[in-house]
């Protein structure tokens, strides 16, 4: 809204459209004394995912399939009550809604490429484990019959 701290920036240049997050306040169960109980502190912020045109088409896929657990028709949600300010509250939903957004829309890890273990190492440890396995042979009772 008017006099937030400035865009939430997802990754790069892509951000959180301020026309398309919906904000709803409520009575907070959080931190404070009585004036607290008058107030509308808690924050929910809704973004609809599923109809944006703020992420490239790549991103939205990608954000949609890795968040399908807590999306609701295409729309997810971000609660913050921890403070007691409505104004940090509405800081801390859009900052968790950008770190949420940008986590679903990165990247997959590239494969992990297997590397070979070279054949020197692998004789070292064979022949460690020889010599560990004689000390211990040496320690035991010899059987005198």
């Amino acid at each position: 809204m008017d006099g937030m701290s400035g865009p939430h920036v997802i990754r790069g240049s892509v951000s959180l459209p301020e026309a398309e997050l919906v904000w709803r306040f409520s009575r907070s169960s959080g931190p404070g004394g009585q004036h607290v109980n008058t107030t509308d502190t808690a924050v929910e912020l809704r973004f609809d995912l599923a109809r944006t045109e703020a992420l490239p088409e790549v991103w939205k896929r990608r954000a949609l399939e890795r968040l399908a657990g807590r999306l609701t028709d295409g729309v997810v949600t971000v609660r913050a009550s921890e403070h007691r300010s409505q104004w940090r509250n509405r800081e801390a939903a859009a900052v968790r809604l950008a770190s949420l957004l940008a986590e679903a829309t990165a990247p997959p890890p590239k494969p992990r490429r297997p590397t070979r273990i070279p054949r020197g190492i692998n004789e070292r440890r064979l022949r460690e484990k020889k010599q560990r396995s004689e000390t211990k042979r040496g320690r035991s009772p010899k059987n005198w019959d």
